[in-house]
């Protein structure tokens, strides 16, 4: 076992050096070994993350490798590792011209969530976000000559700004009110007496909602993903929400306490408009990958009812979602690239008849689908019942119905995805052509959502495991 705090740190960091190098010693047009060489150091630093241990830090200390600092980082490794997967057979010559940079960008922001997990300090944890999202600006508009791309990044980038002004302003209340940057301090002196902290700890929570596109701060999110290469949209409809919600945890869940009963009216009421409104902006939707933006941030709103149960049991429940959530949206996400290199379209009718054509592919999808829609017994099955369940623990059965109601609504969207699949005839003959990287990205998140959903108690218990020291 190895018990270094910045192990992963410092291994991305000769990850970067490595990418960095050959990117620069490489001639011609193609450079896309470059991508094979992160996403080979990317799944070395995954398998490494297996052998670690939480490091007991002093207190204070601005940077902790604990269980939930570790839970995290493996999570964030793993869908980086598929990401980078599917992306290494991106058709377009800019990914193979522009290699270096694409893959840097990603790298870099990995570093940021690796470094975010770990922050235990107000300064930390804001440079962390800052190393995360801005590389990811870039990425967003990374196709020149594209307009849809340079509009979606522009946007992109402006919400991320005012968001990480929001952040800093909060934040500078919450360090005026206490006096230090430590949040072990910070979660200490929280309560209904001490306004300053509360009215900085709210402004903050604005800017976290923008990082996790709670509505009504998801704006960025429908015209980015549409616009932005598909391989890249499914990483990031997944990694910065999870870095997001670890921050959240570290902010105003670990150590505050009792304390933590104001975050409650809070942290319910956004669950329920964002989910509400994730739900019913993606029924006419006929873009596939809007469906899907719109229904990633009914999912935030799921997960925040685990935050609103405000209990160790919630907290877990959230960090079970995000592992769910990974292989989910991402592989249905990886199925729409599949697709649209195939019929270059990315509209839910190109779907038709593909069960037909490609029934492997099909059934992921199907799973994928049926995953995120909660039906039994897959891996989102379990992750919305335990949210459910943690919800109903502290009397917030106004919110579960809610949340059952809306997933029933949300089953009628993924449905008519099924449905062109399965009832509608094929356009045209032929099988959906299939990278290899991208089909085995595919087989990873099938198996990460039926490995989940036959046997969620391994997950649910490290989990548990990770939750019940923050309180």
């Amino acid at each position: 076992m190895i018990g270094s705090p910045y192990a992963l740190e410092w291994g991305l960091g000769i990850v970067l050096l490595a990418v960095f190098a050959a990117g620069l010693g490489a001639r011609g047009e193609n450079r896309r070994f470059v991508g094979w060489i992160a996403t080979l150091g990317v799944l070395g630093l995954a398998l490494v993350s297996i052998f670690l241990v939480p490091v007991q830090s002093p207190a204070p200390a601005m940077f902790v490798q604990d269980g939930l600092a570790l839970f995290a980082k493996r999570l964030f490794l793993v869908a980086t590792f598929i990401g980078l997967l599917a992306g290494l057979s991106l058709p377009a010559p800019a990914f193979a011209r522009r290699a270096l940079e694409y893959h840097l960008f990603i790298l870099t922001s990995l570093l940021g969530m690796l470094v975010l997990a770990s922050a235990r300090d107000v300064i930390l944890l804001f440079v962390a976000f800052e190393l995360m999202s801005i590389p990811l600006y870039v990425l967003s508009g990374f196709v020149k000559g594209d307009a849809a791309a340079g509009e979606s990044a522009l946007k992109f980038f402006l919400v991320g700004s005012v968001s990480s002004a929001l952040m800093a302003y909060g934040l500078s209340f919450v360090y005026g009110a206490t006096g230090t940057s430590d949040l072990g301090a910070v979660a200490r002196a929280v309560g209904p007496s001490n306004a300053l902290l509360l009215l900085g700890l709210l402004l903050a929570f604005a800017g976290f909602g923008f990082k996790i596109a709670a509505f009504p701060f998801h704006m960025w999110v429908p015209d980015t993903y549409e616009a932005a290469s598909t391989p890249f949209v499914a990483w990031l409809s997944v990694t910065p929400k999870a870095a997001g919600f670890v921050a959240i945890m570290r902010v105003y869940v670990e150590g505050v306490g009792d304390r933590i009963a104001w975050l409650i009216p809070l942290a319910g009421g956004l669950a329920a408009l964002t989910i509400v409104a994730g739900n019913l902006m993606a029924l006419p939707q006929q873009n596939a990958k809007r469906l899907l933006a719109y229904s990633g941030i009914a999912h935030i709103g799921y997960m925040l009812i685990g935050l609103a149960a405000a209990s160790a049991a919630g907290t877990a429940m959230v960090l079970f979602y995000l592992v769910a959530y990974v292989f989910g949206n991402m592989g249905a996400f990886l199925v729409v690239e599949a697709v649209s290199r195939s019929e270059g379209s990315e509209n839910v009718a190109a779907f038709s008849g593909l069960a037909q054509r490609s029934p492997v592919l099909a059934l992921s999808m199907l799973l994928f689908l049926l995953s995120l829609g909660g039906i039994p017994f897959v891996a989102g099955f379990w992750a919305k019942l335990y949210v459910f369940w943690a919800a109903a623990e502290r009397g917030l059965y106004w919110l579960v119905l809610l949340g059952a109601v809306l997933t029933v609504v949300a089953l009628f969207y993924y449905l008519v995805v099924a449905k062109r699949m399965y009832v509608d005839p094929p356009a045209r003959p032929g099988r959906v052509p299939l990278a290899p990287t991208l089909a085995i990205a595919l087989a990873l998140c099938a198996a990460g959502i039926v490995a989940v959903g036959v046997y969620p108690k391994s997950v649910v218990t490290a989990a548990l495991r990770v939750a019940a020291p923050l309180f």
